[in-house]
């Protein structure tokens, strides 16, 4: 009996010891899980596009949720949403007038035409897209400004399907999936619809851009659904290229 009881004891102590093992080794398990698929969210993410020389992307985020923090740091900098809607507004609108005012010279805008400003911080370019008579215009950022500009990540369009007649931004450059940025663009846009990007393809200057672009190629590669309608020279605050894009149909 006593031999039996031994063996019972040793065996229950066994199995406690493999119980309790269990229990520590799951959430380490979990954890490592966790933050091993993170770094290939990250890693498939920041080597987006890497093959190709004229479209680099910036290093230094370990997950997304760093990069939006770092996006978020200049979009909520007090002193620069103050410039943003005092000594910038008006300068701002009246050169987003002009451009836009140049895209209905050239058939691409129409007053009836549904307008997506993306990366729209403030909301200068809704502003001015409503000012030259195209009323039903929005803007998306990380932060909303009511009524002009609703909460929204270009990564992650909070819109349906083919919603849009125009999509415009200045902000590629701060795009750290640009397959991801282009391909909700493609989603987002009506069949026929134009997109309208400013690019810096001869100056880096922003320290927020996840980004750098070298040429247009890597942007047609990256517009599958879509055609280059032009590209031009423009000075849109630091901004040196216009290339506009149409959905096939």
């Amino acid at each position: 009996m006593k031999e039996m009881s031994v063996s019972s004891k040793l065996s229950m102590t066994i199995s406690k010891c493999i119980f309790f093992g269990v229990l520590i080794t799951i959430p380490i398990l979990l954890f490592l899980s966790h933050r091993n698929s993170s770094s290939t969210l990250i890693s498939t993410t920041t080597t987006i596009s890497s093959t190709d020389s004229d479209l680099k992307i910036r290093p230094g985020y370990s997950t997304y949720d760093s990069y939006l923090q770092r996006q978020l740091n200049k979009t909520l900098n007090p002193k620069l949403r103050k410039i943003w809607t005092t000594r910038d507004w008006d300068r701002k609108i009246q050169v987003f007038s002009k451009f836009f005012n140049e895209l209905k010279n050239r058939k691409l805008l129409l007053e009836s035409s549904k307008v997506l400003c993306i990366g729209a911080r403030m909301g200068q370019e809704v502003e001015a897209f409503k000012r030259v008579g195209v009323s039903n215009s929005i803007g998306m950022d990380l932060v909303p400004y009511p009524p002009l500009v609703v909460k929204g990540d270009f990564h992650n369009q909070p819109f349906d399907d083919a919603k849009f007649d125009l999509e415009f931004s200045n902000v590629f450059d701060h795009a750290l999936s640009p397959e991801k940025f282009v391909s909700e663009i493609e989603r987002t846009l009506k069949p026929g619809g134009v997109c309208v990007l400013h690019v810096a393809l001869s100056r880096r200057a922003d320290k927020y851009s996840a980004n750098d672009l070298y040429s247009v190629e890597p942007l047609k590669k990256l517009f599958k659904r879509s055609e280059l309608v032009h590209t031009r020279t423009v000075d849109g605050f630091g901004l040196d290229t216009e290339v506009v894009f149409r959905k096939k149909r």
